[in-house]
């Protein structure tokens, strides 16, 4: 259930990646891009791009890793901005070089020791509501719980909330804290005419998997395009079907993809699922992991006027291994995988599904254990805590659970053959398979993690 860290999205070795790659190691294994210029393997992957990234973001730079995408967006953003600071936010990860590690702020160990950082970067506040003062204020009126967080995401993908123990679908109720203390960073850390750029996570990934409350993205959206400070969604993680959409910003801004359909919206419209309109979309987007099925390919997506030749002559952005031919070749044998084979959909899903039965997970055990279930899509994740919750309504919804309980569950799943990851500084676990997954095998999962919850949190 963790994919390669949502590397390996179609499954390990799928017949369609194994024969394409094979196909593509008999002809050219690498044709560098900044001498070569072009290769049979990129230009086809291009094309396959462009029918599922947003049509605003037509020009394309490939890399071999998140990281680098992200450090070469930061580039692209002060060279056509002509500005230098860059906001990142609270429990972000865009990844560990020098450049991307001065961004992430998910765990202290990720920058422990790697001082001075690079200057110009500020962390704004994220809207983590379970933990949110005004929240905890009001007991908890404003967010919903396990089984509506699962009712919540069982709608929006066309089923029933029937599978969250008969609960209403509820979402969060945002105090708006956080765009407003981004507007109090604007007004005195950083000016608006020396920010070239906003980057997040569409759901923090390695930060705990958070779900953004409604209009924070779209706040934030209105609040970049009001200043001209580029907003670049660092899809690494949540992009490439994983949340049921192609990409994750998609939940919340109105960026319809290429050519192509959204599989994941089962029967609803993209004005129904959305709102907002065609000027919604990331100026940047950076992609990873999951793109290419466990190959080394990473990207982003840009707009062209923010690439001109005179800021950025050839030879400015580039890399020995940036579009290597058969990382190339995964990647457009995946996007026809995840086209074809209706994997956005299953994640929508299969997700519903997931979340349904942590939810009936949450009613078993003992109140406020399981504090959280949030996500979108094969996007999972899970915070516990220590108990009280909502069967006494003098106790707080979330008291902090012991230490070490999220390594813990997964340790005892991973003795009963399930691999599963913590997420964040908090105690979280992260639900991550590969979007192939089936009915049969989410039910699977959700027995053995039941059993080791049991284990490790009832002793039984």
């Amino acid at each position: 259930m963790s994919s390669g860290i949502g590397a390996v999205s179609t499954g390990h070795c799928h017949p369609t990646v194994v024969e394409a790659v094979r196909r593509q190691a008999g002809k050219v294994v690498h044709a560098q891009q900044n001498v070569f210029g072009a290769h049979e393997a990129m230009v086809d992957l291009y094309d396959k791009l462009s029918a599922v990234l947003p049509p605003s973001l037509d020009t394309y730079f490939l890399a071999n890793s998140g990281a680098e995408a992200v450090d070469n967006a930061v580039k692209i953003a002060r060279a056509a901005t002509g500005r230098q600071n860059i906001i990142a936010f609270e429990g972000g990860f865009h990844g560990r070089t020098l450049g991307s590690m001065a961004l992430t702020s998910s765990k202290t160990i990720y920058r422990q020791g790697f001082g001075p950082l690079i200057p110009g970067v500020h962390i704004a506040p994220y809207p983590y509501c379970l933990h949110c003062k005004a929240q905890v204020a009001r007991g908890h009126a404003g967010y919903p719980s396990p089984a509506e967080q699962a009712a919540t995401v069982a709608v929006a993908c066309g089923g029933s909330s029937n599978g969250g123990k008969g609960a209403a679908p509820r979402d969060i109720s945002c105090c708006g804290g956080p765009l407003e203390s981004l507007e109090w960073m604007l007004a005195t850390q950083t000016a608006p005419s020396d920010t070239a750029a906003v980057i997040l996570e569409p759901i923090l990934g390695e930060g705990g998997f958070l779900v953004p409350p409604p209009g924070f993205l779209q706040g934030l959206r209105k609040l970049c395009s009001e200043h001209g400070i580029l907003l670049i969604a660092d899809e690494v993680q949540a992009g490439a079907g994983r949340t049921g959409r192609w990409w994750g910003h998609q939940h919340w801004l109105s960026t319809p993809t290429g050519s192509h359909p959204q599989e994941g919206t089962i029967g609803l419209s993209l004005e129904t699922v959305h709102g907002g309109g065609p000027g919604d979309s990331p100026d940047i987007l950076v992609f990873a992991k999951g793109i290419a099925s466990g190959y080394p390919l990473a990207g982003l997506a840009v707009r062209r006027e923010l690439v001109p030749r005179d800021k950025m002559p050839p030879g400015t952005l580039g890399g020995t291994y940036g579009a290597n031919a058969v990382a190339c070749a995964a990647a457009s044998a995946t996007i026809e995988i995840i086209n074809n084979e209706g994997l956005v959909q299953n994640a929508a899903l299969r997700g519903a599904q997931l979340m349904a039965g942590l939810a009936d997970l949450a009613a078993e055990l003992p109140p406020g254990v399981i504090a959280d279930i949030r996500g979108r899509g094969l996007m999972v994740g899970v915070e516990f805590g220590g108990g009280g919750g909502d069967s006494d309504a003098s106790m707080p919804r979330h008291i902090p659970p012991h230490k070490g309980v999220a390594s813990a569950i997964t340790k005892a799943c991973a003795a009963r053959g399930m691999l599963l990851l913590t997420a964040g500084a908090r105690e979280c676990i992260r639900f991550l398979p590969p979007l192939t997954i089936s009915e049969d095998e989410v039910r699977q999962a959700l027995s053995v993690f039941r059993d080791a919850c049991r284990e490790v949190l009832l002793r039984k």
